[in-house]
């Protein structure tokens, strides 16, 4: 069984990096002229209405498999107005990619606060890297800055792996609707055709989540050589 102490930080860390994730969402959409989020209270750091708008994704899922594995499965949504998105297909694929963005931009202030630490005698390099020891404590194993660096460093992993999952191209991901900046206007209507299609979609599902861990080990010692310039890890 997963530690009790443990769970609970992932449990949190998982609501706190959703509720931002679909809150950016929600956000984007509002400037972009879709109220649809701002009316259901998505636009919003409380994770209540997010909650209540996906109990089992963000409640009974997660907390069920934090306490059996130790890792919290579940998922949120914001809610948006698809004649809005179709119309505005540009406004969408912002709206899209602010979710993941949110959550780049916690692990780049998650970085800072870590060098911060770091420059101050606080944290250190550690010896070996896992999704929950990002950074290592000069002090007490057991006291205040340790407890720090463990919620620091699984939100530093949570929030990069979030950004990673979501930024693939493949629908629906956000990532699937993002690409639509980089694609001429006269292209989307093909663009969505395809990347829409049941079997491309599916297909393009059980790839990310095969072969995932393959593919975000490599991106999170990226991350860490960027952390700690000059330190390398087998």
């Amino acid at each position: 069984m997963p530690d009790p102490v443990d769970a609970i930080v992932y449990y949190v860390v998982f609501v706190f990096s959703v509720t931002v994730h679909e809150a950016a969402h929600a956000a984007a959409a509002l400037l972009g002229g879709d109220a649809t989020a701002y009316e259901g209270g998505q636009v919003s750091l409380d994770p209540i209405p997010h909650m209540r708008r996906e109990p089992f994704g963000m409640v009974l899922l997660p907390l069920a498999s934090v306490l059996m594995s130790g890792w919290p499965w579940g998922y949120a949504s914001a809610p948006f107005d698809p004649a809005w998105a179709e119309r505005h297909p540009r406004r969408a694929a912002w709206m899209a990619l602010a979710g993941p963005g949110a959550n780049l931009a916690i692990v780049l202030a998650i970085a800072l606060g870590i060098r911060i630490g770091v420059a101050m005698g606080a944290f250190d390099v550690p010896n070996y890297i896992a999704f929950d020891q990002i950074t290592a404590t000069t002090g007490d194993a057991n006291g205040l800055a340790a407890g720090l660096g463990f919620v620091l460093s699984v939100a530093f992993s949570m929030n990069l792996l979030l950004f990673v999952l979501n930024m693939f191209p493949i629908f629906p991901l956000d990532g699937g609707t993002a690409l639509t900046l980089l694609v001429p206007e006269s292209m989307l209507d093909g663009y969505y055709a395809v990347i829409r299609h049941p079997i491309v979609a599916i297909g393009g599902l059980i790839v990310v989540f095969t072969q995932f861990g393959a593919i975000f080990r490599p991106l999170l010692f990226g991350a860490i050589g960027w952390l700690y310039p000059g330190v390398t890890y087998g």
